[in-house]
């Protein structure tokens, strides 16, 4: 399995979602089961089979939660350098044709989330800034074609 860089908030963040399922969700679903056995014949209870399908998908939630931790490698914040692009930097680009201005800030696949303006290092616009500087200008493949960006600013 891949390595899994994160910063310590996003580490923090996948912690205390497994213990939130392991010590809230796990018995909420527990005492469910329990209430539906009660109910007598569980091959047509409703009850219990959604119950036991949504154990299914916490357990499957909390297993790959686990695993992205257990890879998990922490970067250390203070060792990051604005001088060229690289993970956790925040990116102003501009899009060369149309002159939209553009944020960015790199960070790992599990703590990617485009409305706080946070992108997967693995994607195609991440990927094409990587190692680049200011002023240099990138054309980038993305899905829609070939895109030209230049680099704005680099900032931590």
């Amino acid at each position: 399995m891949a390595v899994n860089y994160m910063t310590k908030e996003g580490y923090d963040k996948i912690l205390s979602e497994i213990n939130y399922l392991e010590s809230v969700k796990r018995p909420e679903i527990s005492a469910q089961i329990a209430e539906a056995r009660e109910k007598g014949d569980l091959s047509e209870n409703a009850e219990y089979d959604a119950a036991k399908e949504a154990q299914g998908i916490m357990e499957s939630k909390l297993a790959q939660l686990k695993g992205l931790i257990s890879n998990a490698r922490l970067i250390d914040e203070s060792r990051v350098k604005t001088d060229e692009v690289q993970i956790l930097n925040k990116v102003k680009i501009k899009n060369v044709k149309n002159n939209t201005i553009m944020s960015y800030t790199l960070v790992s696949d599990s703590e990617a989330n485009l409305k706080e303006g946070k992108i997967a290092v693995s994607t195609p616009i991440a990927k094409g800034l990587m190692g680049k500087k200011v002023g240099d200008i990138v054309d980038i493949k993305v899905p829609s074609g070939v895109m030209r960006f230049e680099i704005m600013d680099i900032s931590i």
